[in-house]
């Protein structure tokens, strides 16, 4: 298994893998819809890979195992630290437990600490447990806690 840029080669199949993450999450509440996605995935991951923020996990004959998309941060707002993302990352299941994923998570992490990054963060579901389980063994602890709500509206709801 080789750690290595994407290239724009890739960009279809990513753009597959990303629904594949997405419709995973639906299970622990996510709110994003997978494939009515996909198109504008690929074209941020195009983006991403061009600005060389997308590794590939590809296997010996070429397949790809998984992905991950970061970048340092950019905001209008100043802060004291120079902070990186994760912005997503993917093991298909058939080669999960592997070290896969920790392997995209690594190369991820030098690149941005190459890049001069203080502070990397993620976001996970509350409800994935094995994710936030993943992210404590390689060093992530809580920084910021999301909280929401749906409100109760009598008079109006998307089915109107």
């Amino acid at each position: 298994m080789e750690i290595e840029p994407a290239t724009m080669d890739d960009a279809d199949r990513i753009a597959e893998l990303w629904v594949d993450l997405a419709r995973d999450q639906r299970a622990h509440d996510s709110h994003l819809l997978a494939a009515p996605n996909r198109e504008s995935v690929r074209e941020g991951l195009a983006r991403a890979i061009v600005t060389e923020g997308v590794l590939v996990a590809r296997t010996a004959d070429g397949d790809l195992a998984g992905f991950v998309e970061f970048a340092p941060e950019t905001g209008g707002f100043r802060q004291d630290v120079d902070r990186g993302v994760i912005e997503n990352i993917y093991v298909r299941p058939s080669h999960r437990s592997a070290g896969v994923g920790g392997d995209l998570l690594d190369a991820a992490e030098r690149r941005l600490l190459d890049a001069g990054v203080d502070r990397i963060s993620l976001e996970v579901l509350a409800d994935n447990e094995a994710a936030r389980q993943f992210y404590a063994r390689h060093g992530y602890d809580t920084h910021r806690v999301e909280m929401e709500k749906a409100p109760e509206n009598d008079t109006h709801s998307k089915e109107d």
